[in-house]
């Protein structure tokens, strides 16, 4: 079991590194379907692991590359220590299936708008291709990491799954700076708040967040090497088919 978890941490940390994701979309279902756990387990595990920065050596690569605006993470990752906390309060307290569904549909809407079917009927630019970053307020990325904080709570998650749409789709984000910054203000310990509420109801296991976190640091690396030499437009695609693949299990899970 333990060489599983050190794979599925490598796993999570090569998904980390490519779309600034922090891995927990990957490793709570992984957890559930591959390891016995429950969702509450799953959750205080993915969200464990996360909390030293396992992406640094991602990060560092992204930064060497000048996709990262280290102001923006910042602000994002105020909002997610914040977040976070309300996140597992509610996970804890609301049923688990209801949350799972919702959850799923919001994955296939980000989904299908990077898909952007219209465009491969006609010739569109693609979003974040070539337009310059919108400037905003510092609250404004406060309110993404704050929402984000509130799923990677609810859902085990390090909430860049929220973060990376929003900076592409409300700050005209290049797509590989949105996972570049997202994976930039995932690293500092922005889940402990949740880990806590998660660990004071007795779902951590100090033991399996461990094996996890050593892979990811790891598979971070790697992510990031793949993400940088990507071309965008294939990146966006391979992401919008790694979200329907988690939304799809998500739904099958709590039918």
């Amino acid at each position: 079991m333990e060489i599983g978890l050190l794979v599925l941490g490598v796993a999570a940390g090569i998904l980390s590194g490519l779309f600034g994701i922090g891995g927990g979309v990957v490793m709570v279902p992984s957890l559930i379907a591959l390891f016995g756990l429950n969702i509450l387990d799953a959750n205080a595990t993915s969200l464990a692991a996360m909390l030293l920065p396992v992406g640094v050596l991602g990060v560092v690569t992204y930064y060497r590359a000048g996709y990262i605006n280290i102001k923006d993470a910042l602000w994002i990752s105020a909002g997610l220590l914040l977040g976070s906390f309300f996140g597992a309060e509610l996970a804890v307290n609301v049923k688990e299936g209801l949350l799972a569904k919702l959850y799923a549909g919001f994955l296939l809407y980000i989904a299908v708008g990077y898909l952007d079917v219209p465009a491969m009927f006609r010739k569109k630019r693609l979003v974040g291709e070539g337009s310059e970053p919108k400037q905003r307020a510092f609250w404004c990325f406060i309110l993404v990491g704050l929402l984000a904080g509130i799923v990677a709570g609810m859902f085990g998650k390090g909430g860049g799954i929220i973060i990376v749409p929003a900076l592409v789709k409300l700050f005209h984000y290049d797509v590989k700076a949105a996972a570049a910054t997202s994976l930039a203000a995932l690293q500092l310990p922005v889940g402990l708040p949740s880990v806590i509420v998660y660990a004071n109801d007795g779902h951590l296991s100090f033991l399996y967040a461990g094996l996890i976190a050593f892979g990811i640091v790891l598979g971070a690396f790697l992510g990031t090497k793949m993400a940088v030499r990507m071309p965008v437009s294939i990146f966006k695609k391979v992401f919008a088919v790694f979200l329907l693949a988690v939304a799809s299990f998500m739904v099958f899970k709590y039918m």
